[in-house]
């Protein structure tokens, strides 16, 4: 359901509000359970809200890829050995998807393969001699 709501942010004109997401959707879905959605993607920060009057006005901070990435990090996050995990999904990557990974990382990391400065891996810092 939060693909749906986020398919349907995307298609507004402009920040919509829960009873525009509603009306989009169809009849469906319950006013209380868009906002439950809309509340849940608001704290996965995946949507933006603003205040407008008495009620808030919603836009997409994520597409459903964003929502994906998130949703990895959190699981990546709660877990105590983040090497481990990381190794262990790297390890399970086919070719091509390692070989996109390798690809996402350098143009991520501004550098050519096998450079050793430059800013570290999603830390927006100078990598060193010890990262």
């Amino acid at each position: 359901m939060e693909a749906q709501v986020l398919a349907a942010l995307r298609q507004a004109p402009g920040p919509a509000t829960a009873a525009w997401v509603q009306d989009h959707l169809g009849d469906d879905l319950a006013y209380t359970t868009v906002m439950t959605i809309l509340s849940r993607l608001h704290a996965k920060k995946a949507v933006t809200r603003e205040r407008v009057g008495r009620s808030y006005v919603w836009t997409p901070a994520a597409d459903e890829a964003g929502l994906a990435a998130l949703r990895m990090r959190r699981v990546l996050d709660s877990e105590s050995d983040r090497d481990a995990v990381l190794a262990s999904f790297v390890s399970a990557l086919s070719a091509q998807d390692e070989e996109l990974l390798r690809t996402l990382l350098e143009r991520a990391t501004g550098e050519d393969p096998g450079h050793t400065t430059g800013p570290g891996p999603g830390t927006g810092r100078p990598r060193t001699e010890t990262d």
